[in-house]
């Protein structure tokens, strides 16, 4: 019962960490086609060097994260930066982090008007709506949606790749392009590192709060395979799009295109993991807020809410297509760092 629970909790925990990651950007396409899919078959590269870099990186990030006992990304950092410069890391990276959720629930907007044909802001205030209720359950709340939604989104992520080569599409010479740019060769660092500090956020109490530090490697290791596979598949998929910079939310496409059946299904799965990184992103932020002002949780989940209202104008594609690459450029020294840093004794 011991074991099962080990690996149950470690599921739990990669489910997280998929969850978190395959935001807005990664479920619906755009940030896929921004850091790998742009660059052609060098893309392919890409994507397996983030691959173990996501491997690699969660597990030490969570593992040096337990043994220094960080309840939030702001303890992590001061081990990280040294005392002097965590603050205006810290600083820096909560505005990331907000930045990056504003980025998720404009992502939910375009699902509704460019899927479903609703105003976005429909989408934008039940996205909101949700988030509050789910943040009032706190942690039960966080592992209850990504459970749920992070292996509908492997299956569906299978299935497009299965369907785009039984119709033959995959990789067509003409859509096979390849970019060895400087750009190109920075860009899986850049989105690794991106991710792993927008994660922290959660990765780092998740960490201090299971049961073992055996279940914590286990959860990231597991974690991180599972988004290489799914950005793998992805990226094949998309790669065989010839009309991917059409669209903002290119993936529903996809399945439009090859599997009209389960469209419908598939625009609540991309629905899902866009909520699952907002909830993550909003649970992260809480959690810091805290350690500076000892807020109650039901009023800081409304504050929160009111302060990410206003990120309705913004346009979704726009947001990300800015704010993703310069974040992941401004990530690369944390990177460095957690391959710098040694690991604390237990």
């Amino acid at each position: 019962m011991g074991k099962r629970h080990e690996w149950s909790e470690a599921w739990q925990i990669a489910a997280v960490y998929v969850g978190t990651v395959i935001g807005a950007g990664f479920a619906t396409g755009r940030e896929i086609i921004e850091f790998f899919t742009r660059y052609g078959m060098a893309g392919t590269i890409g994507v397996a060097v983030s691959g173990v870099l996501f491997t690699w990186g969660g597990a030490r990030l969570m593992v040096m994260a337990r043994r220094i006992g960080a309840a939030s990304y702001d303890e992590l950092n001061r081990y990280l930066f040294g005392r002097m410069l965590s603050p205006f890391v810290t600083l820096v990276m909560t505005a990331m982090i907000a930045g990056v959720t504003a980025v998720m629930i404009a992502g939910a907007g375009a699902v509704f008007e460019e899927q479903i044909g609703w105003p976005r802001q429909a989408g934008v205030t039940l996205t909101l709506g949700l988030a509050l209720l789910v943040m009032l359950f706190d942690r039960k709340g966080l592992f209850g949606v990504n459970v749920f939604v992070a292996p509908m989104m492997v299956l569906f992520s299978a299935i497009a790749f299965v369907k785009t080569i039984v119709a033959g599409d995959l990789c067509r010479p003409d859509m096979a392009a390849v970019d060895y740019s400087l750009k190109a060769m920075l860009s899986p660092f850049s989105y690794a590192a991106f991710n792993l500090a927008m994660a922290q956020a959660v990765l780092v109490p998740v960490a201090r709060e299971a049961t073992s530090e055996r279940t914590v490697r286990r959860g990231a290791m597991l974690g991180g395979m599972v988004l290489t596979v799914l950005l793998l598949l992805n990226h094949m998929v998309l790669l065989s799009f010839p009309h991917k910079d059409d669209y903002d939310i290119p993936m529903a496409e996809v399945v439009h295109t090859f599997f009209t059946v389960l469209y419908w299904l598939y625009v609540v799965v991309i629905y899902g993991e866009i909520f699952t990184s907002v909830i993550g992103g909003m649970f992260g932020l809480a959690r810091q807020v805290r350690v500076w002002a000892p807020l109650g949780g039901k009023w800081l989940g409304v504050l929160l809410v009111l302060l990410f209202a206003a990120v309705s104008p913004f346009h979704y594609g726009e947001l990300l297509s800015f704010i993703y690459p310069l974040f992941g450029y401004m990530s690369l020294v944390l990177l460095w760092l957690l391959w710098r840093r040694r690991l604390p004794h237990r």
